[in-house]
C-alpha cells in the first residue's frame, strides 16, 4: 500500500510549496485539491470527492482517480487516474479531516498566522479572481476548521513563514 500524506492549511500558507518539495524528496505523486474543488463554494465537496474516489479506493484496493474541475467553463472536467503503487501527497485546504486522517499515514498542517501575508501570497499566485473571492473562500476555510479541526488532527505543524 502506498504511503499517504495529507497537507492542509489556510490559503497562502505554503501548502503547495511544501508539498512540491516533499514530492521531490520522496518521488510521491501530488494531488492538489485546487484541481478538484467544484468552484468557489466547493471546499467540502472537494474533500468528500477525494475521500471517496482516492482515499477509500486505495484502502479498498481499487484504482484511485479524481475528477478535475474546469474552472474556465465552471463545470466538471476530465477524470484522472493515480498510480495505486506510488506514494501520494494530498494537499489543499480540506485535505485533513478525521475520516481522511484515518486513511493516511501522516498529516501536516502548514501554518502562517499573518493573514495579510497569506492573502498577499494567494493573490500573487492566483490573481484578481482570488481577490474577488477571498472572503467567500475564507468563510469555508473557517467552517472546515470548526467542523474537522485539521490543525489539531495533524501529526506535525510546519511554519509557513519559512516557505
Amino acid at each position: 500500500m502506498p504511503r499517504i500524506t495529507l497537507i492542509d492549511g489556510r490559503s497562502g500558507s505554503g501548502k503547495t510549496t511544501f508539498a512540491t518539495a516533499l514530492a521531490h524528496r520522496t518521488a510521491a505523486q501530488v494531488l492538489s485539491l485546487d484541481d478538484v474543488y467544484p468552484g468557489w463554494d466547493g471546499l467540502e465537496a472537494g474533500e468528500a470527492h477525494v475521500l471517496t474516489h482516492v482515499l477509500h479506493a486505495i484502502a479498498e484496493g481499487r484504482a484511485p482517480r479524481w475528477q478535475a474541475w474546469n474552472w474556465a467553463d465552471n463545470e466538471p472536467g476530465a477524470w484522472h487516474e493515480l498510480d495505486p503503487a506510488r506514494d501520494l501527497i494530498v494537499e489543499g485546504c480540506g485535505a485533513i479531516s478525521p475520516a481522511a486522517r484515518a486513511l493516511a499515514h501522516h498529516a501536516i498542517w502548514v501554518e502562517l498566522a499573518d493573514d495579510a501575508e497569506r492573502r498577499r501570497r494567494a493573490i500573487a499566485r492566483d490573481g484578481e479572481i482570488f481577490a474577488r473571492n477571498w472572503d467567500r473562500w475564507a468563510r469555508q476555510e473557517v467552517e472546515h476548521a470548526a467542523l474537522h479541526n485539521p490543525r489539531g488532527t495533524a501529526d506535525e505543524i510546519v511554519d509557513g513563514a519559512r516557505l
